[in-house]
């Protein structure tokens, strides 16, 4: 079965325990409730978060204000570690789907862990390398994916961070999901996905509560390995 995740891995997320504990040692603590917006894209890249608990979506808009969903996020993952890294502004904006709880780091705190721990630039170097690589496997793995599978994928991990279950192997996604975040975050176009979505609802490999999506786990597995 061919596996490939919808979301890029954090670069800091993976240190090893001793850099991370010296990294988060001074950490700050930030809180957010649903709906509550961490960043937006533009803004300055002072620091980076820990997603400690709940959930988060990474959003992006265009110029004329419509509004996409790239990716659900879970706890553990860092989001923000670019712009400590090279500086820029926030590439995306990130929102609190659920209630969260997390830790921030400054850029002058990033790099004063840099100058204490030159290790830490020898693990991004490494990290910063094969995510290079992951990116062109990755690339060529979706490449052989069905439209049907990489829908599916998308499904399977909004109900991952988002679902309840629902009963007799079904899981209600319990977030309004329109059709072009599914399409944005399976990697094609918003008319496909509509297709599916409308052949899945005859089979009854999804039922819709509106706004809301109730999925069969093992159908969509499925599609992952057809």
């Amino acid at each position: 079965m061919l596996e490939v995740s919808i979301k890029s891995s954090n670069v800091l997320s993976g240190l090893p325990n001793r850099l991370s504990s010296h990294l988060f040692e001074k950490a700050a603590v930030r809180r957010l409730t649903a709906g509550e917006t961490l960043f937006n894209a533009g803004d300055a890249g002072d620091g980076c978060y820990r997603l400690d608990r709940g959930v988060l979506k990474v959003d992006m808009s265009s110029r004329r204000g419509e509004k996409l969903t790239l990716a659900i996020i879970g706890p553990g993952s860092i989001v923000g570690e670019l712009a400590i890294i090279d500086g820029h502004s926030r590439s995306a904006s990130v929102i609190a789907v659920k209630d969260c709880d997390l830790s921030f780091i400054s850029r002058a705190h990033f790099e004063e862990c840099l100058r204490q721990h030159p290790e830490i630039s020898r693990y991004l170097i490494n990290v910063l390398a094969a995510r290079l690589r992951d990116a062109d496997e990755a690339t060529a793995a979706a490449s052989f994916l069905t439209v049907k599978a990489r829908v599916a994928r998308a499904l399977l991990e909004l109900a991952k961070h988002l679902g309840e279950d629902a009963g007799a192997g079904r899981i209600l996604i319990r977030h309004k999901v329109g059709h072009y975040d599914l399409a944005a975050m399976a990697g094609v176009a918003r008319e496909n996905v509509s297709r599916v979505l409308t052949q899945w609802k005859r089979q009854k490999v999804v039922t819709q509560l509106p706004p809301f999506y109730r999925v069969n786990r093992a159908a969509l597995e499925g599609e992952l390995e057809s």
